[in-house]
C-alpha cells in the first residue's frame, strides 16, 4: 500500500474495523516514512458471469428488477424486494466464489421469492427453470401444493409471505 503522502511503498496497519455485515473492512494505516496516517477501506468483490462470457459486478438492483417483472401486480413492495435482493447477495457470497454465473444468480432468487409469492415465483421459476410445457407448470404448482399442505397437517407454523 503507497501513502498518499510521500508515496511510500510500505504502510503499518494501526487499526481494523469490520463494518457493514462483514462485507468492509476499514483500516487506519501509518507510514513509517513520513508518520501520516491515512485510511483504506477492504471490500471483496462479486462478479457475475453473464451468457457472452463476459463478467460485470454483482447489482443488487438488477436482482430487484428481475423479482420486481415477476412481481407484477402482486401484493409485493419495495422494501420485501430489497430484504430478498440482501437474501440473494449472502446466499451468493456464502458460495465463497468471486465469480458465479448469472444462471445460479437467478436460480439464487428462487428460494426467496417462493416464499415472498407464490405466483411470483412460478412466474420466474418458468423463465430459469426453462419451463417448455404445461406439465412443466403442473409439476410446479403440485410441488408449491404438497409442500404447502403438508406442514399444515403436520402443525406446523405458517411461512412469511402467507405460505403454509
Amino acid at each position: 500500500m503507497h501513502c498518499p503522502f510521500c508515496r511510500h511503498t510500505d504502510s503499518r496497519v494501526v487499526d481494523s474495523r469490520v463494518q457493514e455485515e462483514g462485507t468492509v473492512i476499514r483500516r487506519r494505516r501509518q507510514c513509517p516514512e513520513c508518520g501520516r496516517r491515512f485510511g483504506t477501506v477492504e471490500s471483496a468483490t462479486l462478479s457475475v458471469i453473464k451468457r457472452s462470457g463476459a463478467t460485470e459486478p454483482f447489482s443488487r438492483d438488477k436482482v430487484i428488477s428481475g423479482a420486481r417483472k415477476a412481481c407484477q401486480g402482486r401484493p409485493v413492495t419495495e422494501a420485501q424486494l430489497q430484504v430478498l435482493a440482501q437474501q440473494v447477495e449472502e446466499s451468493i457470497r456464502s458460495l465463497g466464489q468471486a465469480e458465479v454465473d448469472a444462471h445460479e444468480v437467478g436460480l439464487a432468487i428462487l428460494a426467496p421469492l417462493r416464499c415472498l409469492d407464490e405466483v411470483a415465483y412460478l412466474r420466474f421459476a418458468s423463465v430459469y427453470q426453462a419451463f417448455d410445457s404445461l406439465e412443466d407448470f403442473e409439476a410446479a404448482i403440485t410441488l408449491l401444493r404438497t409442500e404447502r399442505d403438508a406442514p399444515a397437517t403436520a402443525g406446523a407454523p405458517v411461512r412469511p409471505g402467507g405460505m403454509q
